[in-house]
């Protein structure tokens, strides 16, 4: 086996960003691991969490968020964590795919910048 990759991000010191992505996809696998999860049907579970995007893309539904808009429905609100992390989808095992995380780095930053451990920063997009 080759090495573990070094990661130089904390999701603990996070508001947990990646899961304010609008679409996070769920694919069969991660419906049948979502199932199992919460003890019911594959059928109950895609009809429970999940909703069909207008093109076609299964993604998790979310909930309204204080910072960020909304946000996947299992974060928990309390802690900012995963509440169903053993029953993610693949997407979220595998995010953010490289030993740095962009919106860690930017948060560290400004956490730093306003000498500020606490502040959470929400990235916005300029309307035209």
């Amino acid at each position: 086996m080759g090495k573990a990759l070094k990661v130089l991000y904390n999701c603990n010191k996070c508001p947990a960003y990646c899961c304010s992505y609008a679409w996070i996809p769920v694919t069969d696998r991660d419906l049948k691991r979502l199932a199992k999860h919460h003890g019911i049907t594959e059928k109950k579970a895609e009809r429970r969490f999940t909703k069909t995007t207008k093109d076609g893309v299964r993604v998790l539904r979310h909930k309204d968020d204080e910072y960020f808009e909304t946000i996947c429905m299992f974060i928990d609100d309390e802690t900012r964590g995963c509440s169903i992390y053993e029953g993610r989808p693949t997407i979220c095992r595998q995010y953010p795919g490289s030993a740095r995380c962009g919106y860690y780095d930017f948060l560290s930053a400004e956490r730093n910048r306003f000498d500020d451990p606490d502040l959470v920063v929400a990235a916005y997009v300029a309307e035209d």
